[in-house]
């Protein structure tokens, strides 16, 4: 051979162990693993157990990012699975990595010259573990990053647990893996960073139809647990459940490498799915629709619509001026729910969706009709919004230094400032809270609503006016899950009406305490608790 044709090859071997070139599209067999080429101008390189799913590497441009010690997988991994690989070809070319065991089938799939690992679970049975995610483990030093929250769930280097296994101190903040969620209806990608030449690897799920939890449930996202860097999707879990688990297929959920930024849900392809031969795939020509008009939603506040039955569970946010269309939907029959943000004002029950065809459907709220409110605290949005540390509980546990004092808190009505009344009231730190106000004439009797987002070990709000005690409501349904700690604030909301007599509010000055009642007990922030939506006294 030439000296100068040896040259070149060595240039050019040299060039692609720098740019990380691999082979061609396709995948080889080797050392009990699969090893899979997306053939993607950055080049994806994978490989995945033979015997039990894993994906053992993953090679982005030539670096390896996969964790050593652990795989990514479903679950905690699945033990062991018939694993097979077929190469398919349709619209694009495909591979399809198959992993089947008694109660689950899981899929990966590539398309040919991308970078992107596409997801999809099919399950029969709740996994023993009590949870379906999927968790990507990768390595920190590589991706030490998480967008789109930061560091309020990097728990490396941490100096103390504030709570249980998953809240930790880190240079003095408190920080979990539970403060990297967002709300389903808000999601687009959440990821991991870093490197060079600033590699994102990317979470995305153009639907959550088969998770739990409804348009408003938050699930951990991502963790720098400093060891590994962990990529979450949450399809279920026992973390503030309100619902049964669904089975059948979850997804495709999408993982996505990329040197272009992050990139967006609202352009992800997942049209072809169908192509590749999928347990549970329902194509959009065997979907519906619903279109209509919602009203009766609170004027400045987002309406949404949610429809919902065992197998299946959608939304939509409406217009300006009410309508909405659904996206589409699986054959069946659903209950069909207005929310005013989160907070629940009309439900229609029986609402069927047939393949192929679009149905009119109306819905109506009268929650918002016309009374005489003496006083009201909060707005009935199904949040905290505007209470004392509403604004930080999301994304930090209530002990952390950067909270402002719980309380036990009294709020004026007419001069103290919504930040005045506490998000939540917690049986053994700031129990009760106190309300003052001032009426002109006594009223009679009236009516006190206590509108609350969640509760923790059966807490539950008893009141006390001007010395009469109402009445001890009954404990709500239970979530067996932490809440407030963990950045949830949403379970059932459950809405408390008490019927004051005549006689007990006067001319001039009252007071109303509301205090943390329960069964159960608990220290500081585990103590029984529940959080505010809004409060009212009318008649």
């Amino acid at each position: 051979m030439e000296l100068k044709t040896m040259f070149q090859l060595a240039v050019f071997s040299l060039l692609s162990l720098v740019s990380g070139t691999q082979a061609a599209f396709g995948y080889t067999s080797s050392g009990g693993n699969y090893i899979i080429d997306a053939g993607s101008a950055n080049p994806l390189v994978f490989s995945v157990s033979q015997s039990n799913c894993d994906v053992k590497s993953i090679k982005y441009r030539g670096t390896e990012l996969q964790y050593g010690s652990q795989g990514t997988h479903i679950n905690s991994g699945l033990g062991s699975a018939t694993v097979s690989i077929s190469q398919i070809s349709g619209s694009s070319k495909y591979i399809k990595v198959t992993c089947v065991t008694s109660t689950l089938t899981h899929y990966v799939v590539v398309r040919e010259g991308e970078s992107i690992m596409y997801l999809a679970t099919y399950i029969t049975a709740q996994p023993s573990i009590g949870e379906l995610r999927w968790i990507a483990r990768l390595l920190p030093d590589k991706l030490p990053g998480e967008h789109p929250y930061g560091d309020v769930s990097n728990t490396q280097s941490s100096s103390s647990t504030v709570e249980g296994s998953d809240v930790f101190v880190v240079n003095g903040q408190t920080r979990s893996k539970f403060y990297s969620s967002t709300r389903f209806i808000d999601e687009d990608s959440h990821c991991v960073f870093g490197g060079s030449d600033l590699m994102h690897v990317c979470i995305m799920t153009p639907q959550q139809e088969s998770s739990s939890g409804g348009p408003f449930f938050r699930d951990i996202n991502s963790n720098n647990a400093g060891a590994s860097t962990n990529l979450y999707n949450y399809m279920n879990s026992g973390h503030v459940q309100t619902e049964a688990y669904r089975m059948g297929l979850h997804g495709p959920y999408i993982m996505q490498f990329s040197r272009s930024g992050i990139p967006s849900v609202k352009t992800a392809d997942i049209s072809w799915f169908g192509e590749v031969g999928v347990t549970g795939w329902v194509p959009d020509s065997g979907r519906g629709r619903i279109t209509g008009t919602a009203s009766g939603v609170q004027s400045g506040m987002q309406g949404v619509v949610h429809w919902y039955n065992s197998a299946a569970q959608y939304w939509a946010k409406t217009s300006s001026n009410g309508g909405f269309t659904s996206p589409l939907m699986k054959p069946g029959t659903y209950t069909m729910v207005l929310y005013q943000t989160e907070f629940k004002i009309a439900t229609v029950s029986s609402v069927t969706v047939s393949a192929g065809q679009t149905r009119s459907q109306n819905i109506a709220g009268s929650f918002n009709t016309s009374r005489k409110t003496l006083f009201q605290i909060g707005e009935y949005d199904g949040q905290p919004t505007g209470f004392r540390n509403a604004d930080k509980f999301l994304r930090m546990h209530p002990s952390d230094s950067r909270m402002s004092n719980w309380g036990p808190l009294t709020y004026t009505v007419g001069s103290s400032p919504l930040s005045d009344f506490p998000m939540a009231v917690f049986q053994s730190v700031n129990n009760p809270v106190t309300i003052r106000f001032n009426l002109g004439s006594a009223p009679g009797a009236a009516t006190l609503r206590i509108a609350t987002t969640l509760s923790f070990a059966g807490s539950r709000p008893q009141v006390n006016v001007n010395g009469w005690s109402g009445p001890a409501p009954s404990a709500p349904a239970k979530i067996d899950s932490r809440g407030v700690t963990r950045g949830a604030y949403r379970g059932h909301g459950e809405v408390y009406t008490v019927n004051i007599p005549s006689g007990r509010l006067v001319a001039g000055s009252n007071t109303i305490t509301i205090s943390s009642i329960s069964g159960s007990s608990g220290t500081t922030f585990l103590s029984p608790n529940f959080i505010f939506d809004a409060v009212e006294l009318f008649q």
